[in-house]
């Protein structure tokens, strides 16, 4: 359960990656997340659920319970997989309006957006864009 704010768990994460003096190291930590991120069922890998404009095949998925979105992520690509472990880690167990008000300054603060291919970024920034869309999307349905 997230008991942490959106903005508490991004402090965390930025606090990590202070701890690694080189940008291997870095690439290291992420890959380790992505290891731990738990397998995606195939029956979610499908084409709806693959996110556009990610060079890598990444599947993302979302359900609502109790008010709160939690989503579940796989990609073939390992960096990628631990970059999407960190934006679960950040937005899941959130509500609708806390997800699409979250700033994700993150990314910025550890340097991602600045060490990763434009690709890579212009992915990482989809990724972001369809866990938001998936929150509204739940927000629109519940009539908030």
């Amino acid at each position: 359960m997230n008991n942490k704010t959106i903005e508490q768990t991004e402090a965390i994460i930025v606090d990590e990656f202070s701890l690694f003096d080189s940008w291997d190291d870095k690439y290291e930590y992420i890959i380790d997340l992505g290891k731990k991120l738990a397998p995606l069922p195939d029956e979610f890998k499908t084409e709806e659920n693959k996110v556009k404009g990610c060079q890598s095949t990444v599947w993302l998925t979302a359900d609502y319970t109790d008010g709160k979105v939690y989503y579940r992520a796989e990609s073939d690509a390992v960096i990628v997989k631990g970059l999407i472990s960190m934006l679960i880690r950040v937005l899941s167990g959130h509500t609708p309006d806390e997800i699409m008000n979250a700033k994700m300054d993150f990314i910025n603060k550890i340097g991602m957006t600045s060490h990763l291919a434009q690709t890579r970024s212009n992915g990482l920034l989809a990724m972001v864009r369809q866990m938001k869309h998936y929150a509204l999307a739940f927000k629109a349905k519940e009539g908030l």
